[in-house]
């Protein structure tokens, strides 16, 4: 085990060669940039060009009457609440299920066919058949966004099992090491990054399914609330509805992207 511990250490990069670790200052200026130049075009518009469009300014007050009365703070409580539940329990299978598939030639026989098949049916056509199965309660819009998030997460991970390299597997049993320590020390973290990878998408495709999912008989949510405000052509509570998912959905995604640096701190990084 000191060898296979040996060679697992001797693949990792040097510590200069490590990179990525903290994001440039450059990036960050970028960043911002891009985020005054886009708040200037959608101003640009909604002055001069699209007609009915609010303003960023229009925006934000309506967004400070949505805070002050706790009506933007329940709905985002109520629609991160249905996201982290239906995209834990999507990823906490898909990782189990996605090793079976990659490690076991029997299982990837028997699993491969439903995941392909179910991956080519949006998650969205099944909506029909959770609200018949499942009725109109909290359970139907858990399981469509938990389906997404499984579906993403399932082949990224499997995908990393497979991509192993053969020559580290060979390697690792040259030296003596038991199918189980081979999967543990070296299968696991070799296919740590894309089961991240796998995370992130999955949590994109639970953030997307979202609004949808609260259409079975919401009574709050981001999604319901911008739904509603369809009805009475309030772009501005539309509009506060579309940033708000996309800044929880953004942070997500940073605390995802922060665990793949740690996690994956042995790789070298461009």
């Amino acid at each position: 085990m000191t060898q296979l511990t040996a060679l697992g250490k001797s693949s990792q990069p040097a510590p200069a060669a490590r990179r990525g670790g903290r994001r440039p200052r450059r990036a960050i200026v970028l960043n911002l940039v891009a985020v005054l130049a886009g708040l200037l075009v959608w101003t640009l518009l909604a002055t001069v060009g699209v007609q009915g469009l609010p303003t960023p300014l229009e925006v934000a007050a309506k967004a400070g009457e949505l805070i002050a009365d706790g009506t933007l703070l329940g709905d985002a409580l109520a629609s991160l609440r249905r996201v982290l539940l239906g995209f834990l329990l999507g990823t906490l299978l898909a990782i189990p299920v996605g090793f079976l598939m990659g490690w076991y030639a029997t299982a990837r026989g028997l699993l491969e066919p439903y995941v392909q098949f179910f991956r080519t049916i949006p998650p969205l056509a099944i909506i029909p058949l959770a609200i018949v199965l499942m009725g109109i309660g909290e359970v139907p819009k858990v399981f469509v966004i938990f389906l997404a998030s499984f579906l993403s997460s399932v082949v990224s991970t499997f995908q990393g099992v497979v991509d192993v390299d053969r020559t580290l597997i060979n390697a690792a049993r040259v030296l003596g090491a038991s199918d189980r320590t081979i999967f543990l020390k070296v299968v696991v973290p070799a296919s740590t990054p894309f089961i991240l990878v796998g995370m992130r998408v999955g949590l994109g495709s639970a953030w997307g399914t979202l609004v949808a999912a609260e259409l079975i008989a919401a009574q709050e949510g981001l999604g319901f609330r911008m739904q509603q405000a369809q009805l009475y052509y309030d772009l501005s509570t539309i509009f506060v509805g579309l940033i708000a998912i996309g800044v929880l959905g953004l942070l997500m995604d940073r605390l995802l992207l922060l665990a793949e640096r740690r996690l994956t701190d042995w790789q070298e990084r461009r």
